[in-house]
């Protein structure tokens, strides 16, 4: 049944290696299940809760994702919007999270409907290839950044601005010891390289003095339990935001934000694991292309109701794609796996900072690799990226890192008599950071 379901026969695999897939893409990305409640948690969040609302969204996103496309793609609350959400809209703006909540969903709906008219494209054909790789290494320098600060390996200091923390203390050396062994164990391509680094500093914690009369790790209650309520954030979202002008305006640039990094997240992952997967066909198109921009869209909205910051999906299916998976069955255990993994809630809530520390920045690793594709011999072109790059982490705010690099993106092309190297809904897109930034906007009052 489950072979003439997901045609395994035509994909060349079988119900055991995609059961082995699914497992090697949930073993590359249940980190999600510890750092994304950490991270929200910096919002006032619940974290508990958000430990059950991140597996049971991961879940039903990726098996939305298989039903309706076939394709062996996990999705979760992304890494880099969960920081935005957190830092750069709620704590960096004041927005209360409930709103933020709000305008994820406010940002769902405006996906939903550019990807079944098919406008969503076209927004991000408007970014140049250099902003869109500048834009995810930013994100990158962003979460490698969050990392060492919650790890304590940096710290604030009135003369420099940042400086480096106490590295006898036990916290801070527990995540550099875990920064480089995470390191060595994705340099030598040892699966579920960032779950076992965290879980070695856990298990090392247990032991290790916090200098305030208690060990790193704290002990757990239990082994196992049932899964955390979600009623502290589940259907919670609120749009005061709407109700004003003032708010709306500036709520705007947000939602942007939202949305042009969710688009980039879904489409660049759908098409390097789809290719990966072979899955795209000779003309370089992908088959039920526009089912899974549906799946993409409904999990954003999901994730909204649920209390959580945008699903999206993850790069690590391709660890998945890798082990032999080729279709939705491999997506589907996967979805299984993270509801399994409810019933470890209390081992998740003890993972420390000193052990998520390190998987962020080795995240940040990752999305910074691609900074290669830029031309940097071309000024024009690697202005207004590295501009990006340096903006997103040192304001802490990604929209405002897009926003400076749009902008200048479009003065020089302007300037330097080349309009149309920059297309219309560019310009409208960087008017609009511009006429934030500066607060000039026609309708303020």
């Amino acid at each position: 049944m489950l072979s003439r379901f997901f045609h395994l026969d035509r994909h060349g695999t079988t119900v055991g290696r995609e059961l082995q897939a699914g497992l090697t893409t949930f073993a590359a990305m249940a980190y999600i299940l510890a750092v994304n409640p950490a991270i929200l948690a910096n919002a006032g969040m619940d974290r508990a809760a958000l430990v059950t609302v991140t597996a049971l969204t991961a879940a039903v996103a990726t098996a939305l994702m298989a039903l309706l496309t076939n394709y062996p793609i996990a999705l979760a609350p992304g890494m880099g919007i969960n920081a935005f959400f957190t830092f750069s809209i709620c704590l960096g703006k004041g927005v209360p999270w409930p709103e933020a909540l709000g305008m994820v969903f406010v940002n769902g709906l405006i996906f939903l409907i550019l990807s079944v008219t098919g406008v969503r494209e076209k927004i991000i054909a408007a970014i140049p290839v250099s902003l869109k790789i500048a834009i995810t290494c930013g994100i990158g320098m962003f979460i490698a950044f969050i990392g060492l600060k919650n790890g304590g390996v940096i710290v604030a200091n009135p003369a420099t601005y940042v400086g480096p923390g106490d590295f006898t203390g036990g916290q801070v050396w527990l995540c550099l010891a875990g920064i480089a062994l995470t390191a060595v164990l994705v340099a030598r391509q040892v699966p579920a390289a960032i779950v076992l680094g965290m879980a070695a500093i856990t298990l090392l914690g247990l032991v290790v003095p916090n200098g305030q009369g208690s060990t790193v790790t704290p002990h757990p209650a239990a082994l196992f339990s049932l899964p955390a309520s979600v009623d502290p954030v589940f259907l919670k979202l609120s749009f005061n935001f709407l109700k004003s002008g003032e708010g709306m305006l500036a709520a705007l640039p947000l939602i942007l934000t939202l949305l042009l990094v969710d688009m980039f997240d879904n489409l660049g992952t759908l098409i390097a694991v789809t290719k990966r997967a072979g899955l795209v066909d000779a003309e370089g198109r992908l088959p039920n292309a526009g089912r899974a921009l549906l799946a993409d869209s409904i999990a954003t909205l999901l994730s909204a109701l649920s209390g959580t910051s945008t699903v999206v999906s993850y790069i690590e299916s391709a660890s998945g794609v890798a082990a032999g998976g080729r279709t939705g069955l491999t997506s589907l255990t996967t979805a299984g796996l993270m509801l399994l993994a409810l019933f470890l809630t209390p081992l998740i809530l003890i993972v420390p900072a000193a052990a998520t520390a390190p998987a962020l920045v080795i995240v940040g690793v990752f999305m910074m690799q691609s900074v290669v594709e830029i031309k940097m011999d071309d000024f024009a072109t690697a202005a207004p990226a590295v501009l990006t790059i340096f903006a997103i982490p040192l304001t802490f705010s990604i929209a405002s890192g897009i926003g400076l690099g749009l902008i200048l993106a479009a003065a020089l092309a302007l300037a330097l008599g080349r309009p149309r190297s920059f297309t219309p809904v560019g310009y409208v897109v960087a008017a609009v950071f511009f006429l934030e930034f500066f607060k000039i906007w026609p309708f303020r009052g």
